[in-house]
């Protein structure tokens, strides 16, 4: 075997930490193979909220204080934020009090009730960090409470303010990201921040990531204990199903955070390469950004206007409708703690062609419900592989719904709610 072989070999390997190789697999038999390989038996509890609720009474767990960078309203929450609200909003319907504490949103209430969990939101992006840690630091923890710090990119620093019960989601981590999105001073510090000076106060804390793959780049990079990370699977939105038809033409969709990390201008010129190949191929590149202007004129030097849309942030059944209509789904993302987009369409039935890295590697099974790709010609390579082979296309969008009804916001809640009540038990 190739070193390429072996190396997709052991990706669909990790993507089944039992054993079991998915690409082997027939669809019916994923039911046998993925519960107990990502531990999501769970997904078929009957009655979630009373799990939920059980499991916090148990502990005694009454309250929650949640330090997040950013809220759901906020114009560019992203899957950081979807995954914040879930888990609140499910964890307040089983009774638990859940208040989150968030940056200020442009034009928005510093206070709001959403989904039976408490907002307040003030302070500014950089301004929160030190606002939030005083104020949880005056407040000091009380019997039955937890806290949960969402580190995305610059962290809260909880260990030193906060003396009970605690854990931490860290996605992914931040790495190159620093020089794509800040000027070189300040990208210097979150580089050392992240690396160098928060790493250590974080050693004795639970993490919780969302992926196999995201928690060996955290072990590897920021050198916490395996032992201290656990893994929570991301769930994928009931509204996410098949349906309707597909294109008649060939159609690429992606969704994202028009940013830097999303990478959309590699995308770009993979698409504008793979319409050489494919004549009528068309594209849409669903959501908004800072970086609109640029993709504009990268579009544009190409002459892609006719067939390369922009649309904005479109509506939840909007998006459903793209995925359900697109032959594939894409992504060229430099740093993603899963890839939601890609089981969002996996569950319309729909196969991926995304870029080779942590976060991807689990929610893609390599050749079996896409392909992981590395680079433009990589993306551009899969795509026309895909585009040009029907049953290929079909097979793995066949493999992919099968895989994604075990990926539930239940199962999410339940997971994250095991690793805080652990920390509720051996504080207590």
């Amino acid at each position: 075997m190739s070193i390429e072989g072996h190396r997709r070999a052991e990706r669909r390997r990790r993507a089944s930490p039992a054993g079991h190789d998915l690409a082997t697999l027939e669809p019916a038999e994923l039911d046998a193979a993925v519960p107990p390989a990502l531990l999501l038996e769970q997904a078929r509890v009957h009655d979630p909220s009373a799990v939920l609720r059980s499991m916090a009474q148990e502990a005694g767990l009454q309250r929650v204080q949640v330090v997040a960078w950013r809220d759901l309203d906020d114009p560019e929450a992203g899957g950081s934020e979807l995954h914040a609200h879930r888990i609140a909003s499910l964890w307040a319907s089983a009774g638990i009090e859940v208040a989150v504490r968030t940056s200020a949103v442009p034009g928005g209430p510093e206070s709001v009730t959403r989904d039976g969990y408490r907002v307040r939101r003030s302070a500014g992006r950089y301004a929160v960090f030190p606002a939030a840690a005083l104020e949880m630091r005056r407040l000091r923890p009380r019997p039955g409470e937890a806290l949960v710090e969402i580190w995305n990119g610059m962290p809260f620093f909880s260990p030193l303010w906060y003396r009970g019960p605690r854990v931490v989601f860290l996605h992914h981590v931040h790495a190159e990201m620093w020089r794509m999105v800040l000027p070189g001073w300040l990208a210097r510090i979150g580089e050392n921040v992240e690396r160098r000076l928060a790493p250590p106060l974080y050693r004795g804390s639970r993490v919780v990531t969302l992926s196999e793959s995201s928690k060996e780049e955290i072990v590897g990079m920021l050198r916490i204990p395996a032992e201290q990370v656990s893994v929570a699977l991301p769930g994928v939105e009931g509204r996410f199903g098949p349906g309707g038809r597909r294109s008649s033409e060939p159609l690429v969709v992606a969704v994202g955070r028009l940013v830097p990390v999303k990478r959309f201008d590699l995308l770009i010129e993979s698409l504008v390469r793979a319409r050489q190949r494919f004549g009528g191929l068309r594209a849409v590149i669903i959501g908004e950004g800072y970086e609109r202007p640029i993709l504009e004129a990268l579009r544009a030097r190409h002459h892609a206007e006719d067939w390369l849309s922009l649309p904005g942030r479109l509506s939840d059944d909007q998006v459903v409708d793209w995925y359900r209509r697109a032959w594939l789904v894409a992504s060229t993302s430099q740093r993603e703690g899963w890839g939601m987009t890609l089981t969002e369409a996996g569950a319309c039935g729909t196969p991926a062609v995304a870029s080779d890295i942590a976060g991807h590697r689990d929610a893609v099974v390599d050749g079996r419900t896409g392909l992981l790709v590395e680079g433009v010609d990589g993306a551009t390579e899969g795509m026309v592989r895909l585009l040009g082979d029907e049953a290929l296309r079909t097979r793995f969008g066949r493999a992919a719904l099968e895989r994604s009804r075990w990926f539930t916001w239940d199962a999410t809640a339940r997971a994250t709610l095991q690793a805080l009540v652990a920390e509720v038990a051996r504080s207590s």
